[in-house]
């Protein structure tokens, strides 16, 4: 069987994967998430997507005959502006503020590949956000320092279970995979023979 590649170094998609039960190695390459402006937000996700896959592609050269690499991104998109990761502390209360009390969405777009097919999709999940406080605010930055996050969060953390009104989607999708998909994918395209 062709061994599975996970083309991130983010604890949340290992940890996922893991809960799968799909056997997989990690290799991350640095990958320039730069992107026109021109595109949609999902066409954004799937381009930085595929430039991450792309990247440990020409790491493996060869290997990639043995290998099915899965790459993803994850993008905060609130009233058609997408929202990066923090820079800073003030930047991730600011952008929590921004979110508190109102509907989001969350694009996760995963390319997976190996020498014979190239396949693309993404997910969107909505969360609403009830009206948080400053205090409540900056207790989980200072706790939680999520700074490695799209839109300043992982709701699979105390602000999560205080601060999350609704989601409509794909829980996982939020966490940084859609982890269902993705199983399918490998089955029914890639012929894996994942549980």
């Amino acid at each position: 069987m062709k061994k599975i590649i996970l083309a991130s170094g983010s604890p949340r998609r290992k940890m996922l994967l893991e809960w799968a039960e799909v056997p997989f190695e990690v290799i991350v390459s640095d990958t320039d998430e730069s992107f026109s402006s021109s595109l949609s937000p999902s066409a954004i996700a799937v381009s930085i997507a595929q430039k991450k896959n792309q990247a440990v592609v020409d790491q493996l050269q060869n290997e990639i005959s043995n290998a099915i690499v899965i790459a993803a991104d994850t993008i905060v998109v609130l009233e058609n502006e997408i929202i990066g990761k923090p820079v800073d502390r003030d930047n991730a209360i600011e952008i929590i503020q921004k979110l508190s009390g109102k509907k989001h969405e969350v694009i996760t777009a995963v390319n997976i590949r190996d020498d014979q097919k190239n396949i693309h999709f993404f997910d969107v999940t909505e969360v609403v956000f009830h009206k948080l406080t400053l205090e409540q605010i900056s207790h989980y930055v200072d706790q939680y320092k999520p700074y490695d996050k799209a839109g300043a969060y992982a709701i699979q953390e105390w602000i999560g279970v205080v601060g999350i009104q609704s989601i409509h989607g794909d829980f996982y999708n939020v966490m940084g995979l859609p982890v269902s998909k993705v199983l399918k994918v490998l089955k029914e395209d890639f012929h894996v023979g994942v549980k």
